[in-house]
């Protein structure tokens, strides 16, 4: 299982992360609230942690975004603001359930195991460009009728810019938002990636479906020259 958590205090994100990672469970970090939208959009999450007191957009402004994007994924939010108003607000703006701090982390650990038993999030649709198709639930892509096996990361970098198809995505977002913004990735590692989903997703007669837009970053639109 995949857990997103949302958490700008440093020592609370390590604990959380070394806390459900030694439960089995796989933990990306995000800082602050625009981050959080940008990856939890890129990728495929079984569960977000999401605080509420986040520099840029606070927490309820997170979940807003998140399910007016079609983002069905499961939301516990983590604050300390406990007043009534403030659960209500969360409850009403997409959260599935409302935790106050402190809390026991084998409550937290309780209430994840009761999100995830509601089943699976309802999934997106399939996305396409072209003859490429890729589906975000099954994380399945095709080229036409042929299979496309693709790793983790490269399925991420696929999907965050088939869903902004036509839209120019600046290196550094990129980086950011597949990565995570606590990870040191040099940019000639998504040089590398790009050019294997190249050799994957492209038919090698010389059209391209993915661009790159020299000095800035790359974009996914249908096929054509370099």
């Amino acid at each position: 299982m995949h857990l997103l958590v949302v958490e700008d205090e440093q020592r609370m994100a390590s604990l959380l992360r070394k806390g459900l990672g030694e439960e089995g469970y796989v933990v990306t970090i995000a800082s602050d609230g625009r981050s959080a939208v940008e990856i939890t959009l890129a990728g495929r999450f079984d569960l977000i942690l999401l605080d509420v007191m986040l520099p840029g957009i606070d927490g309820f402004e997170v979940a807003q975004r998140l399910r007016r994007e079609g983002i069905h994924t499961p939301i516990l939010m983590l604050t300390a603001r406990d007043a009534t108003p403030d659960i209500v607000q969360g409850l009403d703006f997409g959260a599935d359930d409302y935790l106050t701090k402190p809390f026991s982390f084998e409550v937290l650990l309780a209430r994840i195991r009761a999100l995830l038993r509601r089943g699976p999030a309802a999934q997106p649709a399939c996305l396409r460009v072209g003859d490429l198709e890729l589906d975000p639930g099954t994380h399945e892509v095709r080229v036409g009728e042929r299979q496309v096996r693709l790793t983790r990361t490269e399925f991420s970098l696929l999907e965050y810019l088939m869903r902004r198809r036509g839209q120019v995505v600046p290196r550094d977002t990129l980086i950011e938002t597949v990565w995570g913004y606590d990870r040191e990735i040099e940019s000639n590692t998504l040089d590398a990636f790009i050019r294997l989903l190249r050799a994957k997703v492209e038919t090698g007669s010389g059209d391209r479906l993915i661009h790159t837009v020299r000095g800035v970053g790359y974009t996914v639109r249908e096929k054509g020259p370099e």
